[in-house]
């Protein structure tokens, strides 16, 4: 029995992880393609038609629209031809295996017109973070710092009100968030801008997941930790987009993206940080909706802590009195 909790997390890992990335293949991946005319209209339909599914393509007037569109994460890459060369745009800082992905998909085409592939980043990364993925990993150091103060907690939250948990996991979070901007920032330099904002940001994640943590220990114990796991490590990191996007995701969890609240941190701080102009208020308000959910979760499970405890009260009660009686 005791081997179960490590049972479950190893084959959970397995599945999930392996499950996403063992084989990453477009998935409605955006393209542009650059030019006007019948043979820009063509070129697409023919990317959109080989095997269906795989990309969405549109054909952009030019180059300055496509940049404008990548800057808005409409469209992750886009491929011109014409003249002595061919460009690919890509944008590394949204996603650098997309844009790898993107590679290898427009230079057999550059090849097949026999033009050499000029690259150009649109939205570089940092030169700290050259892969791009340094907002991933903040992610889950955020996610484990969230879940471990959530146990710790928990552990003495049957001697406290729900406003003292409430309290309690709010202040540890705003610590867990600073610590995670600090060493993201000032200490690595992965964060160059925007460093108030991401840490409010990562405050509200973070309470998220801890108060959900406080909230589901009454109910499921020493498998409190193990389900906290699934959520936010099975689930989070593989769905959040931060090694491989939704575009290059099996459906199951780009579906799990288009809610799941690490998906929603890693959108809203790409956008703090390299795509300033971008407004992510639907990221802020699902957030807001995971901690919403919490906070009435930890309700009603310390109202069905304590109606649980009366009852076993007050059956202890009656076998008391029915054992004087019988005395």
């Amino acid at each position: 029995m005791h081997l179960l909790i490590p049972f479950f997390l190893a084959a959970g890992m397995g599945l999930a992880y392996l499950g996403a990335f063992h084989e990453p293949e477009p998935n409605h991946l955006s393209l542009g393609i650059i030019g006007a005319g019948t043979s820009a209209e063509v070129f697409a339909q023919q990317l959109n038609g080989e095997e269906p599914g795989r990309f969405d393509t549109r054909v952009v007037a030019d180059a300055e629209t496509a940049r404008r569109l990548m800057v808005d994460r409409e469209i992750s890459a886009a491929y011109e031809s014409g003249g002595d060369e061919a460009t690919l745009y890509v944008a590394s800082a949204a996603s650098a295996t997309t844009a790898e992905v993107a590679k290898k998909i427009f230079q057999p085409v550059a090849f097949g017109q026999h033009l050499p592939l000029d690259i150009v980043d649109v939205v570089p990364a940092n030169e700290h973070d050259p892969t791009s993925q340094g907002l991933f990993f903040l992610l889950v150091g955020l996610s484990v710092g969230a879940y471990s103060s959530a146990v710790a907690i928990s552990a003495v939250a049957g001697q406290v009100t729900v406003p003292w948990r409430a309290a309690a996991v709010t202040i540890s979070s705003a610590v867990i968030a600073g610590m995670g901007v600090i060493i993201a920032g000032p200490i690595y330099g992965i964060l160059e801008n925007g460093l108030w904002g991401m840490w409010l940001l990562s405050w509200l994640y973070v309470t998220t997941i801890a108060l959900l943590g406080v909230a589901l220990h009454p109910v499921l114990r020493k498998w409190t930790t193990p389900t906290l796991t699934m959520l936010f490590v099975m689930l989070n990191f593989t769905s959040c987009g931060g090694i491989f996007t939704a575009e290059t995701l099996p459906p199951f969890f780009a579906a799990l993206g288009t809610f799941w609240n690490g998906a929603a941190w890693l959108h809203a701080a790409q956008s703090l940080v390299y795509f300033p102009a971008q407004p992510f208020g639907i990221d802020l308000f699902k957030l807001a909706l995971w901690l919403v959910a919490a906070g009435v979760l930890l309700v009603l499970t310390h109202r069905w802590s304590v109606r649980r405890i009366r009852l076993s009260d007050e059956r202890a009660r009656v076998r008391e009195e029915e054992g004087i009686v019988a005395a």
